[in-house]
């Protein structure tokens, strides 16, 4: 069975065009957020780490946060009794953005 150079210059032109596509998919997903750590003590003093890829600006309840080179944050916020809602969002540098939402409850 022989190919063509035109049949080999196909197959080739659509191995660069998939691996171009799986390397751009996580940029076309938007930015990523994953809470690692959310724990408060019996203070009131809530922990809030984790990681957000592909994020340019985050931010907690419109408070930003700063992220590392690899995306990692952490912060600690001074919650009062009873139940909170923590938003966090994540806006990347097409103006894409991603909100996370989890309840805490502060005893």
């Amino acid at each position: 069975m022989s190919f063509s150079s035109r049949t080999i210059g196909l197959i080739l032109l659509a191995l660069v065009l998939s691996y171009g596509f799986v390397k751009a998919l996580p940029l076309l997903r938007g930015p990523q957020i994953a809470i690692a750590d959310l724990s408060t003590n019996e203070t009131g003093l809530t922990n809030l780490s984790g990681t957000a890829i592909h994020t340019e600006t985050l931010s907690v309840d419109g408070s930003t946060l700063l992220i590392d080179g690899d995306g990692h944050f952490s912060t600690k916020l001074m919650l009062p009794r009873g139940g909170a809602i923590l938003t966090l969002t994540a806006t990347d540098r097409f103006g894409r953005s991603r909100t996370l939402e989890r309840t805490v409850v502060t005893p």
